[in-house]
């Protein structure tokens, strides 16, 4: 019997990973299996770009996995059970890979299990947020916000919660994209107060430039239809809040009884190993992983590329009897959108504290848009310079536990 490798996610870490494990271990041996609930990658990184009305073209999966053999299975993962080694699933539509992949929501059996199931918006419990606000962390709720926005005529009013680099990005691309609306910035903090002193200057000179609102050190209480309050009986008038106040994990994995940190994360070990159950990997945003500097590594694309290369290396060594490689889990900066033609390249040290130099202006805007593509591409051909097939499992008997073995 095949080695069942089931993949949950087909965002940046999943979708790569996958085309990297079917790449690196042989088809007569494994089975890999993607559980994704849309039929396209999503360029996340750009999601408040299409809400901006910007026409973005999304790749199908079923290309993304043409000639790989990875099966691809379209339905929503509702929840897992590790000690049964269990995925139950719902919502599919029958549509699968080049290998097929209907059959009907239910459960999906696995051998190891990927968990790349990502992240959404956090919505720290704020009344209002989730009847009345916006957000980008998905294509339907970026394309809900486009229909808003082409909704709003000249003088509408927009706010933007958050000063991460989520809401910086999504406020720039909407000022610079609609001159004619409003478009402010609540911030708990200081605007930029991450970054290094001039950075900090090019940011505000590129608000200012677009004519965005900021007020700094406010906390939104509660957002209401036309408005979101602030401590003290005050409110700052929204025909449309954004929320980008941070990033959460689906309680699925603790749910499942997957050891999980406070922040909903599994949990894992230097190779992405689920420290309760060695069967289960995880990458990216829903992975606990503490990078080389000794602490968590944030939520982002450039995480979830180094944990789902260090999380496929550790499966292919483990399955194969080879010693498990160890990838480098380093964090080198914040790469931030201020509308098309103008971004901040901020490099961080060891210790994540931003250094003094950074890049700034139409350069670091070009460079920004070269990630992307780059991204993308990855993505879109998961199989690309990786060597050909050439590891075989051990037979059956000889890898009983291979999941598991140290």
């Amino acid at each position: 019997m095949k080695h069942r490798i089931v993949v949950l996610g087909a965002g940046y870490a999943g979708a790569f990973a996958a085309g990297n494990l079917a790449r690196r271990l042989s088809p007569a041996d494994t089975e890999i299996t993607v559980v994704n609930a849309v039929p396209d990658f999503v360029e996340r990184m750009r999601l408040h770009q299409l809400a901006a009305g910007r026409d973005l073209e999304f790749r199908s999966l079923t290309d993304v996995f043409a000639g790989t053999g990875v099966r691809l299975r379209l339905a929503r993962v509702t929840g897992v059970d590790p000690e049964r080694r269990t995925v139950a699933l719902a919502g599919e539509d029958g549509a699968g890979g080049e290998n097929g992949g209907g059959g009907g929501a239910g459960e999906l059996a696995y051998d190891t299990l990927l968990y790349a199931l990502g992240s959404s918006v956090a919505d720290h419990g704020v009344p209002g947020v989730a009847e009345y606000a916006f957000d980008v962390t998905g294509p339907s709720s970026a394309l809900r916000l486009r229909e808003r926005l082409a909704g709003l005529g000249t003088g509408g009013s927009v706010l933007v919660v958050g000063e991460g680099l989520t809401g910086i990005e999504a406020a720039t691309e909407f000022a610079e994209a609609r001159p004619d609306l409003s478009v402010a910035l609540a911030a708990r903090g200081q605007l930029g107060a991450w970054l290094s002193p001039k950075a900090r200057r090019h940011l505000r000179q590129a608000f200012d430039r677009l004519g965005i609102t900021v007020h700094e050190h406010t906390v939104v209480e509660a957002v209401e239809p036309e408005r979101a309050l602030t401590p003290g009986g005050g409110y700052l008038p929204a025909d449309v809040t954004v929320w980008s106040a941070g990033f959460a994990v689906h309680p699925i994995a603790a749910a499942g009884g997957l050891e999980v940190a406070e922040t909903g994360q599994i949990a894992v070990d230097r190779t992405m190993r689920s420290v309760s159950h060695p069967d289960v990997y995880a990458a990216g945003d829903c992975a606990y992983a503490i990078g080389d500097n000794g602490r968590p590594l944030p939520m982002s694309c450039a995480s979830a590329g180094v944990t789902n290369m260090q999380a496929t290396a550790a499966i292919v060594a483990r399955l194969t009897g080879g010693a498990v490689p160890t990838t480098a889990l380093a964090y080198y900066g914040n790469h931030i959108s201020l509308g098309r033609r103008d971004a901040i390249f901020q490099m961080v040290d060891g210790e994540a504290r931003s250094k003094s130099w950074f890049l700034g202006g139409r350069t670091a805007a070009r460079l920004k848009a070269g990630v992307l593509r780059t991204a993308a591409w990855s993505v879109a051909h998961p199989t690309f310079g990786l060597p050909k097939r050439e590891h075989r499992l051990p037979a059956p008997a000889d890898r009983a536990g291979a999941g598991v073995a140290a």
